[in-house]
């Protein structure tokens, strides 16, 4: 997507080799126009696949999820959380996921009743890199008898193994930007 690489070009910072530097524009300061977009650009990627709802993982991927799921004719967006609740139901759906980000393992967990039997799920996340936390929100989809139709990713860092190893599965994965790889600090992009 032209308007994403662009962003990048202009914000994103490289760090090292592996760490994608973009919380200017997508993670913790959001450039509401380009996300709208994003989310458009989601829903014309996935709106043959028929989704009835967007999964996500809290926090950085919600508002990409409400974007897209807005461009899908208001469908409803739900996200796992990381942590047990003391008001979250015992009848969840859960599944470990290490960050790659965070250097870390967390449980997410998502309450049955929110994702039905036999809901079409569309998973949209800011970032893949390992694959985790998509594999994880498929585990989730798997649990609860709900059909993945697709996974929308805003950057895919494509020198890491996430979405080589997604699309050797069959999964239908459309990424908005892919990074090949970072020199120098500078974010290089497929297609540049």
């Amino acid at each position: 997507m032209k308007e994403l690489r662009e962003a990048i070009r202009m914000h994103g910072v490289g760090l090292g080799q592996d760490v994608v530097k973009v919380d200017m524009f997508l993670n913790h300061r959001i450039d509401t126009a380009l996300l709208f977009r994003m989310g458009e650009e989601f829903a014309a990627r996935f709106r043959s696949e028929e989704p009835t709802v967007v999964l996500t993982v809290e926090a950085s991927g919600i508002a990409m999820a409400v974007a897209a799921a807005h461009h899908l004719s208001d469908i409803p967006v739900v996200f796992a959380k990381k942590g047990a609740t003391v008001v979250q139901s015992p009848d969840v759906a859960q599944a470990k996921v290490y960050s790659f980000t965070h250097k870390r393992e967390n449980v997410i967990r998502v309450d049955k009743k929110y994702l039905p039997k036999g809901s079409r799920v569309l998973i949209i996340d800011d970032f893949l890199a390992d694959g985790q936390a998509v594999q994880g929100m498929m585990a989730l989809c798997a649990q609860m008898d709900c059909e993945v139709v697709g996974v929308g990713i805003a950057v895919e860092k494509g020198f890491m193994p996430g979405g080589k190893n997604l699309r050797a599965m069959g999964v239908n994965l459309q990424s908005l930007a892919i990074v090949t790889g970072i020199e120098d600090g500078k974010i290089l992009l497929e297609n540049d």
